[in-house]
């Protein structure tokens, strides 16, 4: 009479693999859903600190060579974007706008006391595998906002918008 215990029986082999599989496979869907909602996270949580970067820029009047103040400010949100933004994106995503202080009206003017607001809206994120959601892609919007300094000393005007 052979000894059980010795070899192990066909199926129990075949019924590692099946229970195997049960277990990866929910496992690992719910790694990569954890793992699409943290990079969803990271690209709005990036798109934040861009826009907060092109705030901190615009304040100082500061211009890259070449181009006006509102360029300037574009590229440097572009830059901090860590390449999600890319240049068509800049273009139809990133907005720069100035309001008066008082009234918090529209301004065409970036003159020194004016706010200044910097935002990259509707960029859409696409998810990586739309499994068990949508393939609409998410919709990214952020904003950030501060009061414009005084002019840099020797300067007679704001530069070139």
């Amino acid at each position: 009479m052979p000894n059980r215990a010795q070899k192990p029986d066909r199926r129990r082999r075949g019924n590692t693999f099946v229970e195997a599989g049960l277990i990866l496979v929910p496992f690992m869907a719910l790694v990569l859903g954890i793992t699409e909602y943290s990079l969803a996270i990271f690209v709005r949580t990036t798109m934040q600190h861009a826009v907060r970067e092109g705030v901190r820029y615009a304040v100082t009047y500061q211009k890259m060579s070449g181009l006006c103040q509102d360029a300037s400010i574009k590229e440097v949100v572009r830059r901090n974007a860590m390449g999600f933004l890319k240049p068509a994106d800049v273009a139809a995503n990133v907005f720069v706008r100035y309001y008066r202080p008082d009234t918090f009206a529209l301004s065409t003017e970036n003159k020194p006391g004016n706010l200044v607001e910097i935002s990259v809206e509707n960029y859409q994120w696409r998810w990586i595998a739309p499994l068990w959601r949508s393939a609409t892609p998410m919709t990214i919007v952020t904003r950030s906002l501060d009061r414009m300094e005084g002019l840099p000393g020797g300067a007679t005007g704001p530069p070139c918008r």
